[in-house]
């Protein structure tokens, strides 16, 4: 059975990631890359899907042990478990070598006190658990082959099979290490070279060392900071600079329910956002490579612009359902691909012009296609700007007049505006200044409720939505203007949960069903950070600050964060790791640092 969702780390070589449960449990891997098939999907459903135990041998009948204590080493992606057992301790350390050549993970099995048995188990299911490969010797290595894939195995420990399944048994003293490696390669080629798993290991924590030396941020954050970093970068495909929502699918955001979808895309506002924040924290290589994969995904068709796309631009994201999965804890249907990628969204144009706005304003080299992109995005906004849509939650009801979506369109034209007032492009300065001013007085209008003084989900709605939070801060309003602060309260008052997390929106009352799906819902963590943002922003920073390190609280002992926050369960639900959730964590710590407001 899989673990809690927080029970996982993750591990990556910025192609692809696995979740280490603490038992020593790798319940998910999609090789080669973030988007592939599952080699191991128990997560998503039973043993009998892919997994791989390397841990202390259990006593018989006895479940596998967790480990007492976990940590990555430093700020790196290299994960260490450590056992005490009757018989002495025990380290695995476990991590995948930034890829130059075939995508490998490693664990190392290091020997602390006294002698402890150990076993390893080696379950690998192509296609998400549906095909059993055809396991079998070459010389002293061990290769699993279906189809176009191959998965070998590199140990010096002596192996044998049963019951489908790949077992080593050993012990280990002090000093010991003994190291496991599974590479891939497609099947017709020649065997990947013989793993060096030291020599990656030394190289791994390198990459990583010199790669958190390029932070910027020294606040009194830091350690959430660069996690959230880590954690980020680890989400980018390296090849192209594209960056997934979450290396998963399918984690339910209600457990047993249906709310279960594939995050393993590109999504243009995860990240636009994710670029802020790297842009603003010294990583402008990771920056100008997005701004580049964003190019040639959208290449000469903004017109035709997709909320998001495949890791290396791809258009096509068809939705199926894996059948044979029975779920996370039940949780179905498992889905791979993501219908959504069809919907009209029209906040993404405000988010991708945001961002490019941003690069622009921090000096990254200007690219002239980009700056032309901008200009099209903004034609397109024109003629379309007033249409329903389906919003920034992906809604799977009717379209309707989002508040957000209007609120983003502003911000698309006010930062063309500014493009092209400081010189650098030509454009049509008078009509988009006026172009401006419509939307903003069309969304004043129509998307606010005096009675309440709040501004509202859609036009003509009662309904509140946390994207509304987003208003201060992407200039539309400034922070003391009174309509901000009552959207504010309002939405402390009607979303906020009784530990003062925030929901995305209603799921009953007036609107239910406006997502179009059955269920509930947690607490979605990017709103609550963009609480804690607003709270600062209008001078309650003692409040906002209170509320950020609660939310600091839910991350997992590695600092990882899903997407959404359950508070009936007291756990994490949603994808995993989420960066729409360590994205605003990082915006927070930045916002609360400026201004003083911390502790200590």
């Amino acid at each position: 059975m899989a673990g809690r969702i927080e029970d996982y780390a993750l591990i990556g070589d910025m192609q692809t990631a696995a979740l280490v449960c603490r038992d020593g449990t790798v319940d998910w891997l999609c090789l080669p890359r973030f988007d592939s098939h599952a080699v191991f999907a128990g997560l998503l459903g039973t043993e009998e899907h892919g997994f791989w135990r390397l841990a202390p041998t259990p006593a018989a009948g006895a479940e596998p042990p967790a480990a007492d204590r976990r940590r990555y080493r430093g700020d790196s992606l290299v994960l260490e478990s450590e056992w005490d057992t009757p018989r002495g301790t025990v380290r695995v350390i476990d991590f995948m070598p930034p890829r130059d050549g075939a995508p490998q993970l490693i664990r190392i099995v290091e020997g602390v006190s006294g002698r402890v048995p150990m076993r390893s188990a080696l379950r690998m299911r192509f296609s998400y658990g549906w095909v059993v490969p055809w396991v079998h010797k070459v010389d002293t290595r061990t290769v699993a082959v279906a189809g176009p894939d191959s998965v070998w195995l590199d140990t010096e420990v002596d192996t044998y099979g049963k019951d489908l399944t790949t077992y080593a048994d050993f012990t280990v003293a002090p000093g010991d290490r003994i190291a496991f490696t599974i590479s891939w390669q497609p099947s017709h080629k020649e065997q990947p070279a013989m793993p060096e798993p030291e020599a990656a290991l030394e190289a791994t924590e390198a990459f990583w060392r010199e790669w958190v030396e390029h932070c910027t941020y020294h606040g009194p954050y830091r350690d959430a900071v660069v996690r959230s970093l880590i954690t980020l970068k680890a989400l980018t495909y390296a090849p192209t600079g594209g960056i997934v929502a979450a290396p998963t699918t399918s984690l339910p955001e209600d457990i047993g329910g249906v709310r279960n979808w594939d995050y393993r895309f590109t999504w243009l506002r995860d990240a636009a956002i994710t670029l802020s924040s790297l842009l603003r924290t010294g990583y402008r290589e990771e920056a100008r490579a997005w701004r580049e994969w964003l190019l040639r995904a959208v290449a000469g068709d903004p017109e035709n612009l997709q909320i998001m796309y495949g890791i290396a631009g791809e258009r096509e994201l068809s939705e199926a359902e894996l059948t044979w999965l029975p779920g996370y804890e039940g949780s179905q249907p498992v889905r791979v691909g993501n219908g959504a990628a069809g919907q009209l969204q029209l906040d993404v144009y405000g988010e991708v012009t945001e961002a490019l706005h941003l690069a622009h304003m921090t000096g990254l080299a200007r690219n002239d296609y980009a700056s032309v992109l901008q200009l099209k995005l903004i034609r397109y906004l024109e003629e379309h700007w007033d249409e329903p849509d389906e919003g920034i939650w992906e809604v799977r009801g009717p379209r309707r007049h989002f508040v957000h979506s209007k609120v983003m369109a502003w911000v698309a034209v006010d930062r063309t505006v500014k493009l092209i007032e400081s010189g650098d492009v030509d454009g049509p300065l008078d009509r988009w200044r006026d172009l401006r001013d419509q939307i903003h007085r069309d969304v004043c209008e129509k998307g606010y409720d005096a009675e309440r003084n709040t501004f509202t989900q859609s036009y003509g709605s009662k309904e509140l939505d946390a994207s509304l939070l987003l208003i201060p801060q992407m200039g539309f309003l400034p922070p003391d203007d009174k309509r901000v602060i009552g959207t504010i309260e309002a939405i402390q008052r009607e979303l906020s949960t009784p530990d003062g997390f925030v929901l995305r929106y209603p799921t009953a009352g007036e609107d239910a069903g406006v997502d179009g799906l059955e269920g509930d819902e947690g607490a979605f963590l990017a709103c609550s950070f963009w609480l804690a943002d607003d709270l600062a922003m209008i001078g309650r920073v003692d409040e906002a600050r209170k509320l950020f390190e609660k939310l600091l609280g839910l991350r997992n002992d590695l600092g990882l964060l899903a997407e959404e926050w359950d508070p009936r369960l007291q756990r994490q639900v949603g994808n995993f790791p989420q960066a729409f959730s360590h994205v605003p964590l990082i915006d927070t710590a930045l916002r609360l640092t400026a201004s003083g407001a911390y502790g200590g």
